[in-house]
């Protein structure tokens, strides 16, 4: 920025040193000057750009890199505190205002630095100039600093309407099957294209304030300009000062338009910034449900107890809970595997305190809603492991997902599209319990692993999977007497709370509630068949 005002002065020196005196020596002297500092000004500009876009890329990165941390620190706590559109459009606009409102800080400084040293210079001319320059810019900046605040106060209303439109699309695309199958995606598109437009509105009254602030970033430091050159053009004529320096006093008013435009721009981007900031910061400022990490697991496989719902799963054994409510099972499968807070303990041992890494490498839970990432057959069953083909063949084969990869062509190597969305709810759900198997945890603990397969498919992975998971815990929820029938033990729910346990055969024998249940599956299970 200081550079910049360097030719106006070499100019000046030119002009009244070499055309006026007629000095051509002289003015060939300063004119290789004026070309110097014009290559200088070049490579300044280009390291600057650099160095911009490199801040922006670093901030950018770090935003997403605390706020994705954080999430994974949340847990499944997440989706209770905000909702997956926040998170989206946290990630798609947030990040990328927080990171240009962080290269205002360099322009920012050198903007005022330079703006001092042209004061001083033109003191130097003449100081009515100087006061002129020194009062104008101060009043540049008042006059935007009302549409800066309508900026941050209607841009708040419109990132909170953004998130939730976000969500809503989320939540309609996720619905889509079902939506087309009810009829009712013309409702949900009106609804949201309606919601859009109204979006839409406000975004131009968003729009509006910020137009201004980029016109007055341009139009004003000019129209200052040609102020200061009319009253600059009258000391001449005076005699007040030379030629040269009229030329001095109109190029470093001229350059100071870069400083001037990049602390208004700046300040335009601050204000945005600022709600986005508010955003990403009430994302950070949730707190983890669990508390910090303190306490080891233990050493051997022990009993996990849910005192909510008297439900034990023994370790070494396999264990189904089976409820006319699915949603109390799954709830129990959660709680067990630490993902609510609750007061599950792990041979006396509360899994609330105890380390979260321990946790998550020794308890597996394994439900219908776990995400698919895109990749070849043999990255997504793998998962964090290292990939091993036998073992890869294997898990397969337990879960009955080999003809998925028979089905893509190319094996192991196939490609799984995100979502698993090239694949049947069946496959999906086969490859899922593959990538559990695969895993090979000490506790296993599945939600309705074989809902969405047909009855043969489902007593032959309902074998495979309980006689390869022998002498390891694993906990099932389930209806299915394929399922039950291989179960060491099965927990009976009754309002969500156990209410007899046994064999499946001992159950069937003793509970007409219960045997209604399974019974009335088998039979469904057999008209189907």
């Amino acid at each position: 920025m200081v550079t910049l005002a360097v030719p106006p002065y070499l100019l000046s020196r030119a002009i009244d040193d070499g055309l006026a005196t007629k000095d051509f020596e002289s003015l060939a002297g300063w004119v290789a000057a004026l070309f110097g500092i014009g290559v200088v000004n070049a490579a300044l500009g280009i390291a600057r750009h650099r160095t911009m876009t490199k801040i922006r890329m670093e901030a950018a990165f770090q935003t997403i890199s605390a706020t994705v941390e954080h999430c994974v620190r949340l847990g499944a706590g997440l989706s209770r505190r905000t909702t997956a559109g926040e998170v989206v459009a946290i990630g798609n606009s947030d990040v990328q205002v927080i990171a240009q409102s962080l290269t205002i800080t360099g322009p920012g400084f050198g903007a005022v630095v330079a703006y001092l040293v042209v004061a001083v210079v033109l003191f130097s001319i003449s100081p009515l100039l100087a006061v002129v320059v020194l009062a104008g810019v101060p009043l540049l900046a008042l006059t935007i600093g009302p549409l800066l605040h309508r900026i941050e106060r209607t841009g708040a209303g419109y990132r909170e309407r953004q998130g939730a439109l976000t969500t809503r699309l989320v939540d309609v695309l996720n619905g889509l099957p079902v939506l087309n199958a009810l009829g009712g995606k013309p409702v949900y598109a009106a609804r949201y294209q309606r919601d859009s437009h109204d979006l839409v509105a406000q975004g131009y009254r968003v729009g509006a304030a910020a137009s201004w602030v980029d016109a007055l970033s341009k139009g004003l430091p000019a129209a200052f300009l040609a102020v200061v050159t009319w009253l600059g053009a009258r000391m001449v004529a005076e005699g007040a000062i030379s030629v040269g320096g009229l030329v001095a006093v109109y190029g470093y008013t001229a350059m100071l338009v870069v400083p001037v435009e990049s602390l208004i721009e700046g300040a335009g981007d601050l204000a945005r910034a600022r709600v986005a900031a508010r955003r990403v910061t009430q994302l950070l400022s949730f707190s983890p449900e669990r508390p910090a990490d303190r306490v080891n697991a233990p050493a051997a496989p022990s009993i996990l107890r849910d005192p909510v719902s008297g439900v034990e799963v023994l370790p070494g054994r396999s264990t189904a809970i089976v409820s006319n409510r699915p949603a109390e099972s799954a709830a129990i499968i959660d709680r067990l595997g630490g993902f609510t807070k609750s007061d599950v303990t792990w041979d006396g041992i509360g899994l609330d305190v105890i380390s979260t890494h321990q946790l998550r490498q020794r308890i597996l839970v394994a439900d219908n809603d776990s995400y698919l990432f895109t990749g070849s057959v043999r990255d997504v069953v793998r998962g964090r492991h290292e990939a091993e083909d036998d073992r890869l063949h294997r898990a397969l084969h337990i879960a009955l997902a080999s003809d998925v990869f028979d089905a893509l062509h190319d094996g192991l190597a196939s490609t799984i599209d995100p979502r698993g969305n090239n694949l049947s709810g069946g496959q999906r759900q086969r490859l899922r319990l593959a990538r559990a198997v695969y895993a090979d945890p000490e506790v296993l603990l599945a939600v309705e692993p074989t809902s969405a397969v047909d009855a043969h498919t489902e007593a032959t992975i309902a074998n495979r999977l309980l006689a390869a998971r022998r002498g390891r815990t694993t906990a099932v929820t389930t209806t299915s007497p394929l399922m039950l029938a291989h179960a060491d033990t099965v927990v009976y729910l009754v309002d969500g709370v156990a209410a007899a346990k046994g064999t499946h055969q001992e159950l069937l024998a003793t509970e007409p509630a219960y045997r209604a249940l399974v019974t009335r599956g088998g039979a469904e299970e057999e008209a189907h068949r």
